[in-house]
């Protein structure tokens, strides 16, 4: 499964073009609605699945616990991010599959099953993958300054702003041992997995 990741979101070739699902539970979703419900499912068995997502929405939660910080209209999607007062225990505390985990959140935690939402920072065009990091939340510290640094040097900060957006969607599609469920954005990268 991680051959296959890198090779598919081509972080490096690999021998691994083709993932067997027969060993590990992968699924593609065309509604986050859905997706959702499949993993509050999965947590029923014993509270260790989550759902997490890039950080291409605003944090307004976490100023005002009312508002909604992932909002997809169109799904009837709406959903927080994790709570700031839980920080690590987000991962376990028994009302936050509810909400949903970042990068921050869920670096080096597993879970049995991960919900990952693949936001419009990344995308699949003409055999490529491409990031842009103007699609990131201007909340999100990991490409703040990437615009100066754009004209200071542009192949470097492309080359580090695609490792970094690449290696955020690794990461989170790696935290669940048993299984990934994931909505896209982009339909195109959804065609492309």
């Amino acid at each position: 499964y991680l051959n296959w990741l890198d090779d598919i979101l081509q972080i490096r070739k690999t021998a691994n073009p083709v993932l067997s699902t027969k060993e590990y539970d992968f699924k593609i979703y065309d509604n986050p609605t859905e997706m959702m419900d499949a993993i509050i499912e999965k947590n029923r068995i014993a509270n260790k699945a989550r759902v997490t997502a890039g950080y291409c929405w605003d944090w307004n939660s976490k100023s005002d616990i009312h508002k909604m910080d992932i909002v997809m209209p169109q799904f009837n999607f709406k959903k927080q991010w994790n709570l700031g007062s839980d920080g690590m225990l987000w991962i376990v505390g028994e009302d936050s599959v509810n909400q949903i985990g970042c990068i921050h959140t869920c670096q080096g935690l597993e879970l049995d099953y991960v919900g990952v939402i693949v936001g419009p920072d990344i995308i699949y065009r003409n055999g490529k993958i491409l990031v842009d990091p103007s699609k990131r939340s201007k909340n999100d510290r990991s490409v703040f300054g990437y615009k100066k640094l754009m004209n200071q040097n542009p192949d470097g900060t492309r080359d580090i702003l695609r490792s970094i957006i690449k290696n955020t969607y690794r990461t989170l599609m790696t935290r669940g041992m048993k299984g990934c469920y994931v909505y896209f954005v982009d339909q195109e990268l959804s065609n492309l997995f």
